[in-house]
């Protein structure tokens, strides 16, 4: 359970993450130079403003009729001139913390390391005979970064520690006694970052006038070192001569109020909060640090374990992360499983209740520039950060989402009406820690393949649901949920536009940043009815009935949601028998490209299935073999979960081989790859964080799924591990699920029920029910699929008739 190394990282993908929700830190663990690189989690470029194009609305008919005329390029310059907003600001790196080791760098037995269980990031060495330790961590409870060196002989520690940042900051001290001194680098974000991928001759800017209004912060520094050290604090840091054993604690405020008002320095004084949490922390001794950490952390990640085949030789064990990586890669099953674990830990470490939700690199980012803004890219991006949340056992990281879903209603309810005229919210292919909700795109410089696409905000209710399903939570469905879904239903009803022959369509329409070709070559975007939106509006207007019929509500939009689904067109084979990825069966621009939007139905959306539109079901595998087992780190992850949809364990894990492979850090920005960076982050290329998140989940469901309304046990195994064991895993329902297995066949299983409830559980073997508590058999007959009622809080036991047999 822990990333290992035998030399410092080299590079930002080399070093190792630690984190609480907030604060975030890459730790690289350098002999004579520890660099840890610093993040914050509400520190963004911009301020909250109004991103609405007031002439979309008018823009909106002409591009329409220009679609329905197949005035393709007309369609395209209209929605770029009059349909955008501006882009979306960026996700800002904090600074730098420097610890300076004046000891020398040639060093013996150097290890560094991740406990994922402690969530503690270790580095340890021996110069001259002396060994010298550090444990960092991110705590939860007290809200700092705290880091112990220690050195085995008595006063061996020399060095100095100073923050410093790329943003427009300076740095402040005070000296005195150690209660009182600090380091601190204090600053202010950008009015305005450019994205990366546009050309702006002064692409970061600070606005004089804009300064009030942007995000200040300050990260603040101090020190206990044990009686015998002597400690100072000057322009060049924080300086320690003979100490045996030091603690350091880093804190950080800034001015953000909220993605609805204006930062605050006032009423959030940077400095002040920074100041106060750190004498908070450092107040207490550094084993209740740890263990206050350590409590917090492990009561959510103990919650699940993961075992794949055999336990691996020594050797194997003994070996570095990296040396794994290179010389097995996914044939090394303990090395998925960790991959699996370290997912979960990602997540743990970048989204707590009552944090920003994990943006495209979680909450670690060290240019002020990043790839994609570091922001959160709606149309599969941010969903993917979240699928592994629920199945995995934790459900509370998945909070900053459904809170960021409930304040992008807010927002989105001003774009549906200015650009659209509709009623209810709508959001588009980007958004950040403002929670803008309109097309991005510089008012024009954007590409509609994927600015112009409304269905993002659709597509993030499904996460209100699925939250809903897993934990049965009736009050947060009545009062959180079902009123963000239904402002979302009145927007797709407002959306859809009759085609004059009893059906309704979306105009205009994308499948997300795949174009179509035409017989004469050309390569349009916009059309109508894709066939994601359909998908996307026909499940929310399906979880809306639903809802509201569980709810008991007396709902009048019911009857109109009921004909409108009867009035939506059905997803269509195509010439090769696959599904179309639009309405028209045109032919795909990249036939390997890297989304599979039209097979949302499959996954992570549940339409289809065995037992559900078969025939669709049949198509989604021929869509894939098209598609092929390319794409960079975060396609692949999308891919593994279909595939293990369709049953095809080898299938997926071929392409967990693929992910898990290692990829050297060139910068080079390539869609046909992914794999893994040494620190097993997980490349697009370069490093965006849900393919981590997204094969983490895929992997889960190769073990177990729920989403037919029934719970199937190893429903895709793949041949690689015979045998293995999935404890503490969650079922739709409530449920929580251990499985074991044995030579590739199920040897028991376990499911705790949260309420009174039925129980369907299907396994690829006959099986009896009995009751865990009292060894009692609950059906009668031996059967693959068994049905029960269960009651809250009690055991119940999935035992194959081999294994009753032997007994």
């Amino acid at each position: 359970m822990e990333l290992a190394y035998d030399r410092p990282a080299r590079t930002w993908t080399e070093a190792l993450p630690v984190g609480n929700g907030r604060l975030g830190g890459m730790v690289f663990g350098g002999i004579d130079r520890e660099l840890i690189s610093l993040n914050e989690d509400t520190l963004w470029s911009g301020y909250p403003r109004d991103w609405n194009n007031p002439r979309a609305l008018e823009a909106l008919a002409e591009v329409r009729r220009a679609v329905l005329e197949e005035r393709y390029e007309d369609a395209e310059r209209l929605s770029k001139a009059g349909m955008m907003g501006p882009y979306t600001q960026a996700y800002m790196p904090l600074g730098d913390w420097h610890i300076r080791f004046h000891h020398g760098h040639f060093a013996d037995g150097y290890r560094r390391s991740l406990d994922l269980e402690k969530a503690c990031a270790n580095t340890s060495y021996e110069i001259g005979g002396v060994a010298y330790t550090r444990e960092l961590f991110a705590s939860g409870p007290d809200q700092a970064l705290v880091c112990r060196l220690v050195s085995s002989k008595p006063g061996m520690l020399d060095l100095t520690a100073w923050l410093d940042s790329p943003l427009r900051s300076t740095t402040v001290w005070s000296d005195g006694t150690q209660e009182e001194a600090y380091y601190a680098v204090r600053g202010d974000c950008p009015s305005e970052v450019s994205p990366d991928y546009t050309f702006d001759p002064v692409p970061i800017k600070y606005d004089p006038e804009s300064a009030s209004r942007t995000v200040s912060f300050e990260g603040r520094l101090a020190c206990r070192a044990d009686s015998g050290a002597e400690v100072s604090v000057n322009h060049t840091g924080i300086r320690i001569r003979g100490a045996t054993e030091v603690l350091f604690g880093f804190t950080a405020g800034t001015s953000f109020a909220g993605f609805d008002r204006m930062p605050d320095s006032e009423s959030f004084p940077p400095g002040e909060l920074a100041a106060s949490r750190l004498r908070e922390a450092l107040a207490k001794p550094y084993p209740e640090l740890k263990r206050r950490h350590e409590r917090e952390y492990r009561a959510l990640f103990d919650r699940f374990s993961l075992r794949l085949g055999p336990v691996p030789s020594d050797d194997r064990r003994r070996a570095t992360t990296d040396e794994r990586l290179w010389k097995h890669g996914a044939e090394d099953a303990e090395l998925v499983a960790l991959f699996v674990q370290y997912g979960r830990y990602l997540l743990l470490s970048s989204s707590r209740p009552g944090t920003q939700p994990a943006n495209l690199q979680g909450i670690w980012n060290q240019h002020v520039r990043p790839i994609w803004s570091c922001n959160y890219t709606l149309n599969i991006n941010l969903q993917m950060n979240y699928w592994l949340a629920e199945p995995t056992n934790l459900s509370e990281c998945h909070e900053p989402l459904l809170q960021f879903v409930e304040d992008l209603s807010v927002t989105g309810e001003e774009t549906a009406r200015i650009h659209y005229g509709c009623q209810g919210w709508a959001a588009h292919h980007n958004s950040d820690v403002w929670r803008q909700s309109a097309p991005p795109g510089n008012y024009g410089d954007g590409n509609p393949l994927w600015a112009n696409w409304p269905m993002g905000g659709v597509w993030l209710c499904a996460h209100l649901w699925e939250h809903y399903l897993f934990t049965g939570d009736e009050e947060f469905l009545r009062t959180r949920a079902y009123p963000v879904l239904r402002q979302a239903a009145l927007f797709c009803l407002d959306w859809l536009t009759p085609d004059g022959r009893g059906m309704y369509r979306t105009n205009p329409s994308t499948s997300p940043e795949h174009r179509f070709r035409l017989p004469d070559g050309r390569t349009p975007a916009l059309t109508v009815s894709s066939t994601m939106d359909i998908s996307l509006i026909r499940e929310l207007f399906v979880h809306c009935v639903d809802a509201a019929e569980l709810l008991g509500l007396s709902e009048p939009l019911l009857p109109l949601l009921r004909a409108r689904l009867t009035e939506l067109p059905a997803a269509k084979i195509g010439s090769r028998g696959n599904v179309q990825e639009w309405f028209h069966d045109f032919e795909d621009e990249d036939e390997e490209h890297r989304h599979v939007s039209h097979l949302y139905d499959l996954y992570p959306g549940s339409a289809w299935g065995r037992n559900r539109h078969a025939h669709l079901y049949e198509a989604a595998r021929r869509s894939m073999e098209l598609r092929g087992d390319g794409g960079t780190g975060w396609s692949l992850a999308w891919k593994i979960a279909l595939r293990a949809r369709l049953r095809e364990g080898n299938r997926a894990y071929a392409l967990i081989r693929r992910l898990l492979s290692p990829v050297e850090d060139d910068g080079v920005m390539d869609f046909t790859r992914g794999g893994v960076y040494a620190n097993l982050f997980d490349a697009h290329p370069p490093f965006q964080i849900d393919g981590n998140f997204g094969a983490a989940a895929g992997i889960v469901e190769l073990l177990l799924q729920s989403h037919e309304g029934t719970i199937e046990l190893l429903p895709a195994l793949p041949d690689a591990w015979p045998e293995g064991e999935l404890a503490g895993a969650k079922a739709r329902g409530g449920f929580t699920v251990d499985i074991e297995w044995e030579q590739g066949r199920l040897k028991r299983a376990f499911l705790l029920s949260s309420a009174d409830r039925l129980l369907r559980v299907a396994a690829g073997q006959p099986f009896r029910l009995l009751c865990a508590r009292s060894g009692s058999t609950l059906t009668a007959e031996p059967a693959t699929e068994q049905t029960i009622e269960t009651k809250k809080g009690l055991l119940y036991e999935v035992r194959p008739e081999a294994e009753i047999q032997e007994q």
